[in-house]
């Protein structure tokens, strides 16, 4: 059968659950001061559940973002921190580790235009940092065309395959969360030659739409969607937190699986999970697909 790369599922968003504290808009930033071996615990516990991908808990490390809190001086330091504990936990467990790379301002905020001539010079600092000691950069929850150039171009070069992952309208997944035509990413994928393509951060019912558009582009792709009801509002804010979004109840890790199962079968080879899927779900997405005789890698 197929051979299919698990990733991990939520890494953020699993670890401000786990701390139980109050939600602040540093997010998981703040357990990598607080609690390092918190981050790591995360990452064996997919791996111990199947998953072959370590994301690092790098998504909202931007100094534009820990400006707004004063450390944007300990960027260098909790990209380390992420580092090791992604890097620990693969060296115990076997698998690859992703780097991953976040919205420069906000997610979903495709309306915030960030200049893709300062975004490119801010991921290429990053990469720096970074590309020594992962296997593969993950680009997370690209809202709009203009979000995609600004990371992909600072990607540029940096001797590792990097994997495009494209967040879409939880209504239409047809449209980037900017409103523009998925399809029309043709041009930037053929600028950038990204090595792979996913869809990320929607809800999965917005996901065959999508990835049967991303087909037609003839490189590996896949999606791994979230568990929340919608985007709300008051997520839509600056520094928002995560209390203003809303689990769904109707998400157990086998309806999410009967979701990535489907993915699957319209020949995505890259599959996994987004916020509020947990260790459960990639438990049960890797028992669905060596059940159906794929091989997991």
């Amino acid at each position: 059968m197929t051979a299919i790369t698990l990733l991990d599922g939520a890494i953020g968003q699993e670890l401000v659950r786990r701390t139980e504290d109050r939600a602040t808009p540093l997010w998981s930033t703040q357990v990598m001061i607080d609690r390092p071996g918190l981050v790591g615990e995360v990452h064996a516990d997919y791996f111990r559940a199947g998953a072959t991908v370590a994301t690092t808990n790098t998504y909202a490390l931007h100094r534009s973002r820990l400006i707004r809190v004063g450390l944007q001086d300990r960027l260098a330091e909790l990209v380390e921190v992420a580092l090791e504990q992604a890097g620990r936990a693969r060296d115990t467990h076997g698998g690859r580790v992703a780097g991953a790379l976040g919205p420069l301002l906000a997610s979903y905020r495709p309306d915030l235009k960030p200049d893709p001539v300062d975004a490119a010079r801010q991921y290429a600092d990053l990469v720096a940092l970074m590309r020594d000691r992962v296997d593969v950069f993950l680009i997370e929850t690209v809202s709009s065309l203009l979000e995609a150039e600004g990371t992909l171009s600072g990607t540029r070069g940096c001797g590792k395959p990097v994997w495009l992952a494209l967040s879409v309208m939880d209504e239409d997944g047809t449209r980037l969360r900017s409103g523009e035509p998925l399809a029309d990413i043709a041009q930037l994928l053929q600028d950038f030659r990204p090595d792979a393509l996913l869809i990320n951060c929607c809800r999965p019912e917005a996901v065959p739409a999508a990835v049967e558009i991303l087909a037609g582009f003839g490189k590996p792709f896949g999606a791994y969607a979230n568990g929340f009801t919608r985007i709300s509002e008051g997520f839509l804010t600056d520094a928002p937190t995560v209390d203003a979004l809303e689990r769904r109840t109707d998400l157990d890790p086998g309806t999410y699986a009967d979701h990535a199962m489907g993915w699957v079968a319209q020949g995505a080879t890259i599959v996994g999970g987004c916020c509020e899927i947990g260790p459960a779900h990639i438990r049960e997405l890797a028992t669905r697909l060596q059940t159906a005789g794929h091989h997991i890698v």
